[in-house]
């Protein structure tokens, strides 16, 4: 077909590859049946399982890849039809995994980070003390608060989960507290510090689209992530009651330490490395060369403190540290990283970025979101689509800067009209786009924490609260009023700051 004149996609035709994606992802991905971290609804599910179709899609587990793959072939084909060329589809595709480039170059350090990190006795180290330190009362408030503090200096959820939120899951685990509700403190505290930090890409990158100043943008946040984060908070110490007092756990919590103690030189100074890492990003180093000389460091410390061989520190950079030590618990702690880890993880992200780039290069994405915008006929509406949007292309495009960017161009013209400042849509953009991305399993924020962390992202959902009430407290603020800011008269405020981003570029990732 003819390239010169590719006709405008339909609504109808927009909505079928994201549908068939919806499909294939709810009947052969998200089998929860096979999620022991939320086996609590297998019995929700039986009753589906014993319909002859249901049951035998349920009864399977597929990667996301495949699906994501079946719905790119099918975008590519409408659009094919749409009149575009294949040359053009596969750049809509590539322009779409370039912008994951970045962040794949992140898993692969991140991986050889964690696994140089265990076997040099940093992480170990970090799990030791934390679980003498820690109970179980006060850990999942103390995770929250101590990932808030991390990511508010250093301006990164990724850093500080792949460094201080490894070392707590292991602490979670050797407490007894469900790996899900200690990845969702993880998050949240994580999440918190990234968006309000000035330090944070994101944090930058929403106030540039819409229009807004850095620290305008930063004030208006508090009271939407402020309250969302004094609830988190509550809920954190609420739960922490159920898990005080249990000898069990002190049980399991003596056995860690002499696990850890056998097969390591546990010492103080090395909790020093995650220490001055935390630092070097703080200081706006980027992240590639900053992780990847903790890794090396963990590599030097392995060989002069453990007694690791070279070919030790290499085996555990490249498949990840590996240990029979006779304590399943300790094994299960401690047997993990490796940049192979993070390479179904780096496909995953790939695939999601691919159908993604089809639907930005075909128009679908842009037909999607004016169809939301005529419905906004009020304030409250406008804010509802704009985070409604945020958070729909976290799930079919799947990025978290492209939450940001592409609703941010879309929206900031109906904002001005509206005659509200755009510290109102910037404030929006992340109460709807930075926080929502690591609930997404094959966003690319999603697809870190789950290969980070090591607990898939619908199981620590429910339990990342800051996360999740955040956007609704926006919603709700949007709907009163309260805190909606008019621009004056004059208008001033409109042009606060000059927009610096008008593309799909990506900027350098956290």
């Amino acid at each position: 077909m003819s390239e010169n004149l590719p006709r405008k996609p339909t609504i109808l035709v927009a909505l079928i590859p994201t549908l068939f994606l919806i499909v294939l992802l709810t009947f052969c991905v998200i089998n929860v049946t096979e999620i022991p971290e939320i086996a609590i609804l297998t019995p929700i599910l039986n009753g589906f399982v014993r319909l002859p179709i249901l049951g035998s899609l349920l009864s399977v587990y597929i990667d996301p890849h495949l699906p994501l793959i079946a719905a790119t072939a099918v975008a590519a084909f409408f659009g094919w039809r749409l009149g575009y060329s294949w040359k053009t589809l596969q750049a809509g595709m590539i322009d779409g995994i370039v912008m994951a480039l970045t962040a794949c170059i992140i898993l692969m350090i991140v991986g050889m980070l964690i696994g140089t990190w265990i076997l040099s006795g940093i992480v170990p180290s970090m799990i030791y003390y934390g679980l003498l330190i820690l109970s179980p009362k006060i850990f999942l408030f103390a995770a929250c608060t101590i990932c808030a503090l991390v990511a508010l200096a250093t301006g990164s959820s990724w850093s500080t989960a792949g460094t201080i939120g490894v070392a707590l899951i292991g602490v979670g685990q050797g407490l007894g507290i469900p790996l899900p509700l200690v990845a969702g403190a993880i998050i949240s505290g994580s999440y918190f510090g990234d968006k309000m930090s000035p330090l944070s890409d994101t944090t930058n990158l929403a106030p540039s689209v819409a229009g807004s100043e850095l620290f305008s943008h930063i004030r208006h946040m508090v009271w939407t992530t402020g309250p969302s984060m004094l609830i988190a908070l509550l809920l954190y110490i609420g739960i922490g009651f159920f898990y005080g007092g249990d000898e069990m756990a002190a049980g399991n919590i003596e056995v860690l330490l002499d696990g850890i103690a056998a097969q390591f030189t546990v010492h103080w100074l090395l909790l020093l490395p995650p220490v001055l890492v935390a630092i070097v990003v703080g200081r706006r180093l980027p992240a590639i060369p900053a992780l990847f000389g903790g890794a090396v460091l963990g590599g030097i410390i392995a060989i002069v403190v453990q007694g690791a061989a070279m070919a030790d520190v290499m085996e555990s950079a490249h498949v990840g540290y590996g240990v029979e030590s006779g304590i399943a618990a300790v094994d299960s702690l401690l047997n993990r990283g490796g940049l192979d880890e993070m390479l179904p993880t780096i496909a995953l992200i790939i695939c999601a970025l691919a159908f993604g780039g089809v639907l930005e290069k075909t128009g679908m994405l842009t037909i999607l979101a004016e169809a939301l915008l005529r419905m906004a006929r009020s304030t409250g509406s406008l804010i509802a689509t704009t985070i409604g949007t945020a958070v729909g292309i976290n799930i079919l495009v799947p990025d978290q800067y492209l939450s940001i960017i592409v609703p941010g161009r879309m929206y900031r013209e109906a904002f001005q009209h509206a005659g509200l400042d755009p510290k109102n849509l910037s404030r929006c953009l992340e109460d709807g786009g930075t926080l929502t991305s690591p609930l997404v399993p094959w966003n690319t924020c999603g697809a870190f924490m789950w290969a980070t962390l090591g607990v898939f992202p619908l199981a620590y959902l429910p339990f990342a609260f800051l996360n999740l009430i955040n956007p609704f407290i926006s919603l709700l603020y949007g709907m009163t009023g309260w805190t909606i800011v008019k621009l004056d008269p004059a208008g001033e405020g409109s042009e606060e700051v000059e927009i610096r981003s008008t593309s799909t570029e990506k900027p350098a990732v956290e």
